[in-house]
């Protein structure tokens, strides 16, 4: 990978992070996170322009390229932003920067992103097809096709999270379903997530306990019957998308043993003739969304 310095934005619901990469490897240089403005939109879009000026002046470059991560929809035609977290909800973040600071800057999905980085000199480096997973709060994904992101339509990340669950893996646990922050009932980021990994505790002990506490317990059997749920996650991304690999990402990829647990968990689940395919984890960690908002942005 070619050496240029570059500077990567993370918008998220409660901090805007700005990260300066540097190197062949595109490592993180500089490191500013502010707190995200939630009253109202006017405000979050200063915020990011304070952030892209901090850019600026530590690279001592005005003409930086700085891309921007984001939750969410991006619709590729009028920038439009549909996301629950902040105030940007309709509104194009793309469109408003170039009026007030003269040139593009790329808004990115962040699971997309994700993705790219670690396509990119990352832990599917040397994968034609590689799939980011953030298991996290909520469930996400991106696609990158031979170091590219995938054209996707509508703005669309890999959205595996608002798959439905299956009734059979309901069944069998015993749990009960739930309607997520979509709208709609039983998605599969109701079970898989850091918030589904509470449900499950909750549908089996009848007290909710929150992911580190539940593995700081001890408490195999939730993390199995997790582990299960999230097979059929994986399993559904082989089906319809292929990839030689999936990262995993977001904090409940890093829980101890994750990997080994859940390839055990895809081998149970994988049709008799299929290889499951390789999962790993992410190596640039939470600054992954952002270095691939960088990458982008660079290219």
């Amino acid at each position: 990978m070619a050496a240029m310095i570059c500077g990567g934005i993370d918008l998220g619901g409660t901090k805007i992070e700005a990260r300066l990469f540097d190197g062949p490897d595109a490592a993180t240089t500089q490191l500013r996170r502010i707190a995200t403005p939630r009253e109202n939109y006017a405000q979050m879009l200063a915020a990011l322009v304070e952030q892209i000026r901090w850019l600026q002046q530590v690279s001592g470059r005005d003409d930086l390229p700085v891309g921007i991560a984001v939750p969410g929809i991006i619709d590729p035609e009028t920038g439009g932003v549909f996301t629950a977290n902040t105030p940007a909800r309709g509104h194009s973040i793309r469109d408003d920067l170039m009026a007030q600071l003269g040139r593009p800057f790329p808004v990115v999905n962040d699971c997309m992103a994700f993705a790219l980085s670690e396509a990119c000199g990352g832990a599917g480096d040397g994968h034609r097809t590689v799939m980011g997973l953030i298991l996290g709060t909520g469930v996400g994904g991106g696609l990158c096709i031979d170091g590219a992101i995938a054209p996707r339509a509508g703005g669309l990340a890999v959205e595996v999270g608002h798959v439905g669950l299956p009734a059979s893996a309901m069944a069998r646990h015993g749990l009960t379903p739930r309607r997520c922050g979509c709208g709609r009932l039983g998605c599969m980021e109701t079970a898989v997530s850091g918030t589904g990994l509470a449900n499950i505790a909750e549908d089996i002990l009848g007290t909710r306990i929150e992911g580190a506490d539940l593995v700081r317990g001890g408490h195999e059997d939730i993390l199995e019957i997790w582990a299960d749920i999230a097979g059929e996650c994986l399993l559904t991304i082989q089906l319809m998308l292929a990839p030689d690999c999936i990262v995993l990402g977001g904090g409940l990829s890093n829980m101890p043993g994750v990997v080994p647990r859940l390839e055990r968990a895809l081998e149970r689940h994988a049709l008799r003739t299929m290889k499951p395919t390789r999962l790993l984890q992410a190596r640039h960690g939470d600054s992954s969304g952002t270095r691939g908002a960088a990458l982008l942005a660079r290219r």
